[in-house]
């Protein structure tokens, strides 16, 4: 893959990121740059570590399914792109919830609560880091250059959560669950045709 497929993965994948801190910045009272820095830290570390684990399992599995692995990458890759596209049109069609009485403080439930969300939002990732094993890809670029994508969205979704509303959130979760669909694509039309690698 080359450096700007990389960088387009990497933006499809932090966007679950940004869509959540962007919910978190919308909720809290009192937003500083260094809280905001910190949760984008703990969202990039756990989508740098996800995809590594998954593209682990997946060099574990590529001999078996050499015949199939582009097939394997483009389910993998359409089928986390799609979850991603249908529930951020499902939350852009839902009504706008209401204002609450009280916001939230900066780290109400302390940073494990923070993590746990960090964690949910990267189980994606893992899926995602299987594909990544049947194509030829550098997984320690690509896990670095996730993490730190991940870690910038989430920490602009923190800070700009406030004035943009979590819409802004799920707008670029659509966007990127179709880039997602688009990079899954062009893998299996380049194996395909067998001609060279369009990523």
């Amino acid at each position: 893959m080359t450096p700007i497929a990389l960088l387009a993965l990497a933006a499809g994948l932090s966007v679950d990121a940004f869509a959540a801190a962007t919910a978190k910045g919308a909720r809290l009272r009192r937003i500083t740059l260094t809280s905001a820095i910190g949760i984008g830290l703990m969202f990039g570390a756990m989508e740098a570590l996800t995809p590594v684990i998954g593209w682990a399992l997946g060099r574990v599995l590529q001999g078996l399914v050499v015949e199939v692995d582009h097939w394997i990458a483009f389910a993998l890759l359409v089928a986390v792109g799609g979850h991603m596209a249908i529930r951020a049109i499902r939350e852009l069609r839902a009504p706008p919830a209401p204002e609450a009485d009280t916001a939230e403080p900066v780290v109400r439930r302390g940073w494990g609560g923070m993590a746990l969300t960090a964690l949910a939002t990267s189980i994606d990732a893992a899926a995602v880091g299987v594909s990544l094993a049947f194509v030829d890809v550098n997984i320690v670029l690509a896990a670095v250059m996730i993490g730190l994508v991940t870690a910038i969205m989430a920490t602009l979704g923190v800070l700009i959560g406030k004035t943009a509303g979590e819409r802004l959130g799920s707008r670029a979760e659509l966007a990127g669950g179709l880039v997602l669909i688009a990079i899954g694509a062009i893998i299996l039309h380049s194996h395909l045709t067998a001609g060279p690698p369009l990523l």
